[in-house]
């Protein structure tokens, strides 16, 4: 997958579920609720041990979903995501070795910013998608629109992660700099260990239903 065709899946969906998983059994049933509920796309994350077989289960066995590699914070993460079959890297934050090998391994990846600096220094990487995080506590929207004014005309687009959701969503996603949203709600660490599937697969829905109230 390219950054481009990366960066056209995640506007349409508008929205990626960030997942902390814990049990590699559960990787199939959260899939396919995913899926099931409209949006087939998700951040598995790297902090739990279960992180990288749970991508490659899914990677091998749903291969139609839109798999990334979240919380990457080392060289051995990001050869773990690729090895395992993730589709694009996601950071908290912007470490240049990482983003370059990501670049030499020919995997998407969206570092974390949340300043004017650090917004530089991943578009010098090449970074044109950027995680703004942790997004309420940095200010949410007002930051976005503030970081937007003089780096909006580069392309830079931004993923807001922490802090959003259902109630803050329609916001977010009306702003032409956020091409989608970190969405930690869908499938959280305890519905998850619950087995409310049916739970997520409502979230999912909801959340489109959102996405296609604002971009249609």
């Amino acid at each position: 997958m390219t950054q481009e065709e990366l960066q056209s899946s995640l506007k349409g969906y508008g929205v990626v579920p960030v997942i902390a998983i814990e049990s590699v059994e559960a990787a199939l049933p959260l899939a396919d609720a995913l899926a099931e509920g409209g949006l087939p796309v998700a951040e598995i994350t790297f902090r739990t041990a279960a992180g990288g077989e749970v991508i490659a289960r899914i990677a091998k066995e749903r291969p139609n979903l839109i798999l990334g590699a979240g919380t990457v914070l080392s060289l051995e993460n990001l050869r773990a995501a690729k090895n395992a079959g993730a589709r694009f890297g996601v950071a908290p934050g912007t470490n240049p070795e990482i983003v370059a090998e990501a670049a030499r391994l020919g995997l998407p990846f969206i570092p974390g910013v949340v300043t004017p600096s650090e917004v530089e220094k991943a578009l010098a990487l090449g970074a044109k998608i950027q995680k703004f995080f942790p997004a309420e506590a940095s200010g949410g929207l007002s930051m976005i629109k503030a970081l937007a004014a003089p780096y909006g005309h580069t392309g830079v687009k931004f993923m807001p992660t922490g802090g959003v959701s259902p109630a803050n969503l329609e916001e977010y996603l009306k702003n032409e700099a956020v091409l989608c949203v970190g969405g930690t709600w869908i499938a959280t660490k305890e519905l998850i260990k619950e087995k409310k599937w049916s739970e997520i697969r409502d979230n999912c829905r909801k959340a489109m239903e959102i996405v296609r109230k604002v971009r249609g």
